[in-house]
């Protein structure tokens, strides 16, 4: 089980100067709004012993330099319950946010709704949904760290809604909580570590590291720009190829730089996200998060040469929504041989997946910058390029599909997949004199700067 600290010492661990927010007061009569017998009595012992008269504690605060709005729940509080008073805090937390432009870290620990209230206790989700999502159109980062436990409503809604999601060791983590999950339940699934490998969380953050994660990552979500990220310089080849199949070669070729070798010379520091929030990652398939680039951040979805999976789409869709939406410029590195194509692909929602992502790029109203630095295997690869603003390294080629079966769909022998490749006209040459690709002279030495 992973600490449990109480709210205020985690935020003194976390933070500098710490201020805590001035409250609304609502008023009940004797044992709450349903009258429930004993629920004062409750009340005043949870407040003997945590020192504190409600669930959460929420002020302002830098965390490494960054100011943001907190939200820490003291769970020894009647189990960090949600009530009537706990959505007046919550509410007042996220209208100072959005009054001051300031980013939100909800620190959770909670059992759930309260039951002392019923539905009015329940109704407060409605309530914290509604604040969120106004916090997110207005261009706000949520970023949440799951203690343990985090349940119910709480992790429905704070929790699951955040735009980054870490979380502690071995923390309890699942909408069904402990008591009320069927006798037979793995309990394994409902930890943090599963939540990750689920989709659901983007990593597990030792508390050690947490002060550090945390202000890392408000910097990186806290810097929006207007100018394009820039295209990185190639890391292979310098030269065109001489021919189709010369291009097919060095793109499939094993020590062309690949994905992570470009992301290591492009940022100085980044930061992964990981999963699709619906069940799914793709970590071999695709790289996304955000990192820094001169001083500025710069989002990045980085294929990385291997076949990309439904929830690699779906990832990399939540990713420009998510630079869109906070006004950061986002960088895609195109190199997949295509999408997966494998029955369990197709069960997953290949195609859903890959029209989320086409839709994401187009109406993405933050600067896009693509390079293409290997495969450009089809749809599974142009759903990741940017309209007008794709370059190429020479040693990529881009393709309606893949000379080998574009042979086999055109009846031909397999021979004839190198003549196949010179009649598709997949070269980064020749992608430029048709307009697909632009060029320049960092990507294209000798080419000068124009779209074909």
């Amino acid at each position: 089980m992973t600490e449990r600290l109480p709210a205020r010492r985690l935020l003194a661990r976390l933070t500098d100067d710490f201020t805590e927010l001035p409250y609304p007061e609502r008023e009940y009569g004797p044992d709450g709004p349903l009258g429930w017998p004993g629920y004062d009595a409750s009340r005043a012992r949870a407040a003997e012993r945590t020192g504190e008269s409600e669930s959460v504690v929420c002020g302002t605060g830098r965390i490494e330099g960054t100011e943001a709005v907190l939200i820490a729940f003291e769970f020894g509080f009647l189990g960090g319950s949600l009530g009537q008073r706990t959505g007046d805090r919550l509410e007042a937390a996220y209208t100072c946010a959005r009054a001051h432009r300031l980013p939100v870290v909800p620190l959770v620990a909670t059992g759930g709704s309260r039951m002392q209230e019923g539905m009015l206790a329940l109704t407060q989700l409605q309530r914290v949904a509604r604040q969120s999502a106004l916090t997110r159109e207005a261009g706000l980062a949520q970023i949440a760290v799951l203690r343990d436990p985090t349940a119910g409503g709480g992790w429905a809604t704070l929790g699951a809604a955040a735009d980054v999601v870490l979380a502690l060791p071995g923390a309890q983590v699942g909408f069904a909580g402990s008591r009320v999950r069927p006798p037979d339940a793995d309990p394994a699934a409902y930890t943090a570590e599963a939540q990750v490998a689920a989709g659901s969380a983007d990593a597990v953050v030792p508390p050690g590291e947490l002060r550090r994660t945390l202000g890392h990552w408000l910097r990186l979500l806290t810097r929006p720009s207007t100018e394009p990220a820039p295209v990185p310089a190639p890391l292979g080849a310098t030269a065109p190829p001489d021919s189709g199949r010369e291009a097919v070669r060095r793109a499939r070729a094993p020590e062309r730089p690949r994905a992570r070798a470009y992301l290591d010379a492009y940022f100085t520091d980044r930061a992964e996200i990981s999963g699709d929030r619906c069940g799914g990652t793709d970590p071999e398939g695709i790289l996304c998060g955000f990192g820094t680039r001169a001083g500025r951040t710069v989002a990045y979805a980085a294929q990385t040469g291997t076949a990309t999976r439904p929830a690699g789409y779906r990832t990399a869709a939540r990713l420009i929504r998510l630079a869109d939406r906070l006004g950061i410029p986002v960088l895609t590195l195109v190199d997949t041989p295509g999408a997966a194509n494998d029955a369990e692909a197709e069960r997953q929602g290949a195609g859903p997946a890959i029209a989320e992502l086409f839709g994401a790029v187009a109406v993405a109203r933050t600067p896009v910058t693509t390079l293409l630095i290997g495969e450009g295997g089809s749809g599974g690869a142009l759903a990741l390029a940017a309209p007008g603003r794709t370059w190429a390294t020479p040693d990529s080629y881009f393709s309606v599909i893949g000379p080998e079966a574009a042979a086999s769909i055109l009846k031909r022998p397999p021979e004839r997949a190198d003549e196949t490749a010179d009649q598709l006209r997949l070269r980064p040459q020749d992608l430029a004199h048709l307009g697909v690709i632009r060029t320049s002279e960092q990507v294209f030495p000798g080419t000068g700067d124009r779209r074909s």
